[in-house]
């Protein structure tokens, strides 16, 4: 079993490996790090020369293939989740205090109220001219499904060579045989397994700071702009991708326990909810 762990994408990342130790099962973890850091500096906000970075200034230009595939996918999420994910939060993460790397964010102290930001607007492709457009005060964060499509893209690298997982931060990519990952709850740990797929968890616990005296987090309901306020803490999805599941994720946690439950059972999505009294919900043919 070969492992790489090594930070990029705002997180801990991990690779795994399940081959003997050989010049092409290296090489593979060596092109699957190179490649998530090359996606790190096409898609960080953080980063004032990156792909994204200067699109969000621009409001118009032509961009690489994976900018682009990435903005189509979160495009389609939002159609489909009636707008629960948007990738034009940004300017309502940022009001909300996050505005620098999150390590830089702790030792911050940041005063004022949160006012939000308006959420939903115009974001157009042209696939032909590989360019995207956006309408004026929009601006894009990936942060979360570009993490996902970063581990996806890993994984099918590491996949040639072997089953393969892996981690960044919390939202996984699984190929090759069924992988134990364990599901931290207010009631204990329980563990999933499955041969392939993703693995994604959003929570309000997961990125917490104070702004103004009042706790902040990452998640925001684009339909106030401010960070969502509902009875989940925190939300674990399966999907078939780690992208997807990543959308999925966070569209249950903005439903609240009762809808997340209600959805994931109708649409057979396995879940984990944890909602902020501690209690454990399973769904989607998931049992204790």
């Amino acid at each position: 079993m070969l492992r790489r762990r090594f930070h990029a994408m705002g997180t801990e990342m991990e690779l795994i490996l399940d081959a003997p130790a050989s010049t092409k099962a290296f090489a593979a973890i060596a092109a699957a790090e190179a490649d998530v850091r090359r996606l790190e500096r096409l898609l960080s906000r953080f980063d004032p020369e990156s792909q994204l970075s200067r699109l969000n200034r621009r409001r118009a230009m032509v961009v690489g293939p994976e900018l682009l595939e990435l903005v189509e996918l979160a495009l389609a999420a939002r159609d489909r989740t009636s707008g629960r994910f948007d990738p034009t939060v940004h300017d309502a993460v940022v009001a909300a205090g996050y505005d620098r790397t999150f390590a830089e964010l702790l030792a911050h102290r940041a005063n004022g109220a949160v006012l939000g930001a308006t959420c939903g607007g115009g974001v157009h492709v042209d696939v032909v001219g590989s360019t995207i457009g956006l309408d004026p005060g929009v601006r894009l964060d990936l942060g979360g499904i570009a993490k996902g499509y970063a581990a996806d893209r890993a994984a099918a690298i590491l996949a040639a060579v072997g089953p393969c997982l892996v981690d960044a931060g919390g939202d996984i990519a699984l190929h090759g045989k069924a992988w134990p990952v364990g599901v931290e709850t207010g009631q204990g740990t329980i563990t999933l397994e499955f041969p392939g797929g993703g693995i994604a968890t959003s929570g309000r616990d997961r990125r917490r700071w104070t702004r103004g005296g009042d706790e902040q987090h990452h998640l925001i309901d684009p339909s106030t702009g401010r960070p969502a306020d509902g009875d989940l803490l925190r939300v674990t999805a399966v999907a078939e991708s780690a992208a997807e599941a990543e959308v999925i994720a966070k569209t249950l946690f903005l439903a609240g326990a009762a809808g997340a439950k209600r959805e994931a059972d109708a649409e057979w999505i396995p879940a984990v909810l944890v909602t902020r009294d501690g209690r454990r919900l399973l769904t989607g043919g998931l049992a204790a």
